[in-house]
């Protein structure tokens, strides 16, 4: 049995005073991918936005523990620095502000909150390097800034780019592959899993089969209506690939 990353106990949270998530339950152990699946609106992109954070959403209800700490006590930031990464459907453009810059002033922020000296600036050049080569990130776009021009496949891999030099503990990959063509993904879900470590947990949010068959998750879930209605093996993902969601609504409403 591994030991518990993140457990979400009957969570429940609102946006704009609409309850979104409603009775929310998910544990996951150290090392483990688990998939997030479900229609449009069903609660999965909310689910990732309340764990990073975000303050446009509210939660009424539950709590969530990550390493045992009560994550909903904590800031955004302090969130990332405790070791939770999210990849964004629409990574935002940053003009001004260069890759090597951003990721310096993110790296040195996490390492202080953990009571560690800042890289020394040819240590921090040599990492970089050494991550950019391992998800193919072109060393012309390292230099630009932060997404500015980026193609979609380029943002998501420069996304990539970020959580291996942040070396999370839980990455949240939130439509990751959404807009990507066969070799971008394939790019991506390589990235993920060269830097991914023995005790490196992942939530993939996807719609597409193709992602699943790269990262292989050991844990499918299925949303519908804001809580968490079937969960199994790669197995419920194949059915879902052939069968749509149909027919678990029509189970759920026979139960």
């Amino acid at each position: 049995m591994s030991s518990m990353i993140l457990e979400v106990r009957n969570l429940y949270a609102s946006v704009e005073g609409k309850e979104i998530l409603k009775g929310v339950n998910l544990t996951i152990g150290a090392g483990e991918i688990h998939a997030l699946m479900g229609s449009n609106g069903s609660g999965k992109s909310t689910l990732s936005n309340v764990l990073v954070g975000n303050p446009q959403y509210t939660v009424t209800q539950g709590e969530v523990l990550f390493n045992g700490k009560n994550l909903l006590s904590m800031s955004p930031e302090n969130r990332s620095h405790e070791g939770i990464f999210m990849s964004f459907q629409q990574p935002i453009e940053i003009p001004g502000v260069s890759m090597t810059n951003f990721l310096r002033a993110a790296l040195d922020a996490k390492r202080k909150y953990l009571g560690l000296e800042p890289l020394g600036t040819s240590d921090f050049l040599k990492l970089m390097r050494e991550k950019r080569a391992m998800v193919e990130l072109d060393a012309s776009l390292a230099r630009r800034s932060v997404n500015e021009g980026f193609s979609g496949g380029e943002k998501k891999r420069n996304e990539i780019f970020q959580m291996a030099m942040l070396e999370p503990r839980l990455a949240i990959l939130d439509e990751t592959d959404s807009g990507l063509d066969v070799d971008a993904l394939r790019i991506v879900a390589d990235g993920f899993r060269r830097l991914r470590r023995e005790d490196t947990s992942a939530i993939v949010i996807t719609h597409y089969q193709k992602m699943l068959d790269y990262l292989k998750p050991d844990v499918v879930h299925v949303m519908m209506d804001g809580r968490i209605v079937r969960t199994g093996g790669p197995e419920l993902a194949d059915r879902i690939e052939r069968d749509g969601f149909d027919w678990i609504k029509e189970e759920l409403k026979e139960a």
